[in-house]
């Protein structure tokens, strides 16, 4: 496994951790900034963690909402990368406190090394689309 695999890898896991936490203000270290969401065709640029971590608490009652316990990344692949970043190509699956996995979503990542930090700069999901 390269280094920038590593180092993608690792800047997931950060994510995914966090998040499954619902810990919002680590969840929001785990990214770099600016920071760029694709989904439902509409590109959103977040500028801080603070805005981060705001959006990511309100996201919170949705996800309890939908009977979520956790998002398990099931396949990463780095499908392209370069000395400071790599394109990630993933399926997370969300799943039941119970392991049951209710939907199932291809997503293609963008990991940066920006100031020596390894974050998520860019998310592209298919989450609103069918899971099965």
């Amino acid at each position: 496994m390269s280094d920038i695999t590593q180092h993608a890898r690792a800047a997931v896991d950060a994510f995914q951790d966090a998040f499954n936490a619902q810990d919002h203000e680590r969840l929001a270290s785990a990214l770099n900034y600016p920071h760029v969401r694709l989904w439902n065709g509409v590109f959103t640029q977040i500028d801080t963690p603070e805005e981060f971590a705001e959006i990511s608490r309100r996201g919170q009652s949705r996800l309890e909402a939908e009977g979520w316990h956790h998002t398990d990344t099931a396949v990463m692949e780095v499908v392209q990368q370069g000395s400071d970043k790599a394109h990630c190509a993933l399926q997370n699956h969300r799943t039941h406190a119970d392991g049951t996995v209710y939907h199932k979503f291809d997503t293609l990542w963008i990991i940066t090394n920006q100031d020596g930090h390894w974050g998520v700069k860019f998310r592209s999901s298919f989450l609103a689309s069918p899971s099965h």
